[in-house]
């Protein structure tokens, strides 16, 4: 029985860290860094304008071009100094005629469709800026996100630059909607306490930049792009920053099924990352980068799915030891998880029935994050993750995402 309660109290550790410990923790080093004096920013040269390419891999956004490019076109940057690349590969709906009708517009275009990160590849030996810009074609990007992120590229230790991931918010959004719009916000605050300890762990790739000159070709077969990429950044001794105040805005998920797909697909891809990335596992080679890698992003990948599932078990067994009905410690904790999964299921049912109630949607969100992780394991276990873009509904309209 002891036994059982060393491994149950690690797990419960171990998942409260990954989640919100890590958090605190994160929150607490900052603080010690601002009293020590150790958070002056780097300012460099303000007068630092450089050309920029954004850069858009697309598989049929004709229903977006016209936003995008008018999005594009308005951002507060000097224009001549803005080159826009579009990498249309096996669009079959008319998406390269259109664009190439638009002016300042370069579009890259081939019949055979091998996938965004084979378009990345691609495009990338087209590219003649000292910094490229990824985005999407379907999400617009706020006025200053071009200048936002150029500023932080004054410091030379900056190889990578992510904006901020926005969801759209309505006033009846559903489960996904809530608890996407809520998980991204807990996110970006992590972000911006990650930058401001050494360095960002993975970019959005709704929006993210690099200094043209690090970029290194991916595999081919390739799930998570942004994150091998920007990583692998991080890697060469550069640093990953984050800027809020660039960012790109998408309609949230339009129901929890089409989040899930997407959940899934990440999972899959942070698994196959988490093997590609096995040197970053190295904390004495990488330090602080190897640290916050392994605190925000490998444990929820790996460990934490597989203790939420062992936990629950041991939990009831000690909780049964002690008395169900006596209120100890483990009988406490096991109630505690019923009464969430209880939540879950009962958003479950109200999210299918068209209701809502937010409350519910934080503890069905946690477990579609979670459950994605095994659906995810068992498609990158099988290679049966495609790397092209399927239709996959947000926000009660179809855009394209990568399922």
């Amino acid at each position: 029985m002891e036994s059982l309660k060393v491994v149950f109290w690690v797990a419960l550790f171990t998942i409260f860290y990954a989640y919100l410990g890590y958090g605190i923790l994160l929150f607490a080093l900052i603080k010690v860094r601002r009293a020590l004096g150790w958070d002056k920013p780097f300012r460099g040269n303000e007068n630092y304008e450089p050309e920029v390419t954004l850069f858009v891999a697309a598989y049929n956004e004709k229903d977006y071009l016209d936003a995008k490019v008018a999005n594009s076109n308005s951002l507060n940057y000097p224009p001549e100094k803005v080159a826009q690349l579009w990498v249309t590969d096996g669009s079959d709906d008319g998406t390269p005629e259109l664009l190439r009708k638009y002016t300042g517009v370069t579009v890259l275009h081939q019949a055979a469709r091998k996938g965004k990160i084979a378009a990345m590849n691609r495009g990338m030996q087209h590219v003649k800026t000292p910094i490229v810009i990824f985005s999407d074609g379907n999400t617009d990007l706020g006025k200053d996100s071009i200048k936002e992120i150029v500023r932080l590229f004054r410091d030379p230790k900056v190889g990578c630059v992510s904006g901020e991931k926005r969801i759209y918010s309505h006033g009846a959004d559903a489960a996904a909607g809530a608890g996407e719009g809520l998980y991204w916000r807990y996110e970006s605050q992590l972000k911006q306490w990650d930058a401001e300890l050494y360095s960002v762990v993975g970019a959005a790739g709704e929006l993210f930049a690099i200094r043209t000159e690090l970029w290194q070709e991916v595999e081919p077969d390739t799930l998570l792009d942004d994150f091998m990429i920007s990583l692998r950044v991080a890697m060469q001794g550069k640093t990953i920053q984050y800027s809020p105040k660039a960012y790109a805005i998408e309609s949230a998920s339009a129901n929890v099924g089409e989040e899930l797909k997407r959940k899934v697909r990440i999972s899959a891809g942070g698994i196959q990352s988490v093997v590609r990335l096995a040197p970053l596992l190295n904390v004495f080679r990488y330090g602080t980068l190897s640290f916050q890698y392994i605190s925000h992003r490998v444990l929820r990948w790996t460990l934490v799915p597989l203790l939420l599932l062992l936990i629950l078990p041991i939990n009831a067994i000690l909780a049964q030891h002690e008395g169900l009905l006596s209120l100890g410690i483990y009988g406490l904790l096991f109630w505690a998880q019923v009464l969430f999964y209880a939540a879950a299921l009962l958003g479950w049912f109200l999210e299918h029935r068209k209701m809502r109630l937010k409350a519910l949607f934080v503890p069905y969100y946690f477990f579609i994050m979670n459950l994605s992780v095994f659906l995810g394991f068992a498609r990158y276990v099988k290679g049966a993750q495609s790397v092209n873009w399927e239709r996959a509904k947000r926000g009660g309209t179809t855009t394209e995402a990568a399922v």
